[in-house]
């Protein structure tokens, strides 16, 4: 029980008054001798036994009439047996992450959990205030016939979720509701990935959790699908690991055609090489034997096949670039030719190239001009001796000593892949990668580092190839950054998202989605769940109250005992209007007592 007015409590002191007269009653008398006056006394000591009780119960009256009178003026609120409740404002948070799609007693977990909101909403009242909150964010209101229909439309993600944001949704509509009875009620696996941390819930809102009350089923999922490099020229290795207890076989496809299969035990890293007859931008999928949770038994992987890029490296280059070329050379990652120049700008011809300032600072001048020629949107502005770490992808240990300012020319269509400071210093557009220092160990460290060869490698063969392009790696519904000339985006069913905007918006769903150019793929988007989600162990009931709600929730395993709780464990009804016909009932009570002791003394 609540009180809105407490402090009107200090009024049921009043009930002394009605003790105090009846104390002081019994002490009022007179004595006479007259025979008229003996009379009476003798009349009154044969019903003074009735007298007594009356003058009894209409003490109690009357300190009764004064408690529910403050009692009353308290305002008081709370549970009453077989009442129902007050109108009340309840958020469904539901957690539809990945791990929920899971199968047990038959059926996946998230339809238990929907069957147990729906019991909810059918226990609910026109004066009920209700939002489904799900683990993507989405908070949706409305009367029950809609969220019935929206709660038909859940589906587990393809992901994780935030769960923990979508408790702290449902907590803060349920505070803006206006009403004073106000709770959050919880369906979760209770897995452990997903309440790593605690919630910090806000305000006083109530939260009650459901939670299985039983261990989680035995889990396989595929966690890692690498191509390496990811661009084949033709050849490659497919990388693959799996979360299991235990060996499992694996089957490695790109598109609908196995390229192999094997068997990988626990912790162990399977490679598999290949050189497919596929060409172009692909993709591929590592797959194992289904099982309770079907959603992490495939992981996509994207990769171009075709031929080594033609590599020439002019003088100006330096000692480091030919040798580091060289080396691809004798992998097999490029081949002699002219199709991409490794160049100091001052000797630059044509596009594809990497390209690098002189270091005969008397040649920046026609290192510009090239710039300008080939179309290229930047100039090498004034030089920086001072010494710096760049960050960037695989480069962020190499240092800078020394560089020259990157001015662009207007608005560059082009990605910064590494920074000095604020400032850009790899920058790449279409055709070209310009590096702001030369490449020798007096102006950065790059030519000397671990970095630089993959550096190189990823560069020659995605940056500046003649069939361009990267892999992006995502997870469900976030967004990544759109590279530079992207147009559109190729679904599997071959169906074009056209882009705008810096950023792209990650499909919901996981798979691989191409870049593409005019008519032309320039890259691949790979949506795979986040592996964390695949580890399905779950917090013990006890431990897990504490990180739903900061203030701690209410933990229960059992359904009915949930859905009954739903609204119950707020449910209050004012008692205002209860009291006051007590009162009303008392004061008559009191009345008609008074009049039979008034009648009786005459």
């Amino acid at each position: 029980m609540s009180f809105l007015a407490p402090w009107f409590l200090a009024l049921g002191a009043a009930a002394l008054v009605p003790v105090l007269i009846h104390l002081l009653r019994r002490r009022l008398g007179l004595e006479v001798e007259f025979p008229a006056a003996r009379y009476l006394a003798r009349a009154e000591r044969e019903h003074s036994r009735t007298l007594r009780m009356r003058n009894l119960l209409l003490m109690i009256l009357r300190v009764l009439a004064v408690l529910l009178l403050a009692a009353a003026a308290s305002r008081p609120a709370g549970r009453i047996a077989g009442s129902g409740h007050s109108p009340t404002a309840l958020a469904i948070v539901i957690d539809n992450s990945l791990s929920t799609s899971v199968v047990e007693d038959g059926a996946p977990l998230i339809e238990r959990f929907k069957d147990m909101a729906a019991a909810v909403l059918d226990a609910s009242t026109p004066d009920d205030r209700i939002w489904l909150v799900s683990a993507d964010g989405v908070v949706r209101g409305g009367a029950v016939p809609v969220l019935r229909g929206e709660l038909e439309r859940i589906r587990a993600l393809p992901g994780r979720g935030a769960l923990r944001d979508a408790v702290g949704a449902g907590v803060a509509a349920v505070e803006a509701s206006g009403l004073d009875a106000r709770q959050v009620v919880v369906l979760t696996d209770g897995q452990r990935t997903t309440w790593s941390q605690p919630t910090q819930t806000r305000g006083d809102v109530a939260v009650l959790v459901w939670a299985p009350g039983k261990p989680a089923p035995f889990n396989r999922a595929v966690v890692q699908a690498e191509p390496r490099p990811s661009r084949w020229t033709p050849r490659g290795v497919v990388a693959t690991r799996a979360l299991t207890a235990d060996s499992t076989t694996y089957r490695i496809a790109l598109g609908d055609r196995t390229l192999a299969r094997g068997t990988i035990s626990p912790g162990d890293e399977a490679t598999v090489r290949a050189a497919p007859a596929e060409r172009g931008w692909t993709a591929g999928t590592v797959e194992i034997e289904p099982d309770e949770l079907v959603a992490d038994n495939t992981r996509h992987f994207a990769l171009w096949i075709g031929p080594a890029p033609s590599v020439a490296v002019t003088p100006g280059a330096g000692t480091f670039a030919r040798n580091a070329i060289d080396v691809l050379r004798a992998s097999e990652r490029v081949v002699d030719g002219n199709g991409i120049r490794v160049a100091s700008a001052d000797e630059l011809t044509a596009l594809p190239a990497l390209i690098f300032p002189p270091s005969d600072a008397v040649r920046m001048g026609a290192a510009n001009r090239a710039l300008e020629r080939l179309g290229i949107p930047w100039r090498f502005g004034p030089a920086h001796n001072e010494s710096a770490i760049a960050r960037g992808g695989q480069l962020q240990s190499v240092s800078v000593t020394a560089r020259y300012q990157l001015q662009p020319r207007g608005v560059p269509d082009a990605d910064t892949l590494a920074l000095v400071g604020r400032e850009p210093w790899i920058v790449a557009g279409n055709g070209y990668v310009l590096v702001g220092s030369p490449l020798n160990p007096a102006a950065t460290s790059l030519p000397v580092s671990a970095p630089f060869l993959p550096w190189l490698a990823e560069v020659v063969s995605s940056r500046l190839n003649a069939e361009p392009g990267t892999v992006t790696a995502a997870r469900p519904g976030g967004r990544v950054h759109k590279p530079s000339g992207v147009d559109a985006l190729e679904g599997a069913d071959g169906n074009r998202t056209t882009l705008t905007g810096s950023t792209v918006e990650v499909p919901p769903t996981a798979g691989v989605f191409f870049f593409v150019r005019g008519s032309r793929r320039v890259g691949a988007l790979v949506v795979n769940p986040d592996p964390e989600e695949s580890r399905l162990e779950r917090w013990f009931p006890g431990d897990l109250a504490g990180r739903v709600a900061n203030s701690g929730a209410r933990v229960v395993t059992d359904r009915d005992t949930w859905v009954r709780e739903a609204f119950s464990g707020v449910a209050r009804r004012s008692l205002v209007a209860p009291l006051l016909i007590a009162l009303v009932l008392v004061v008559a009570a009191e009345t008609l007592a008074a009049t039979g002791v008034a009648i009786n003394r005459a």
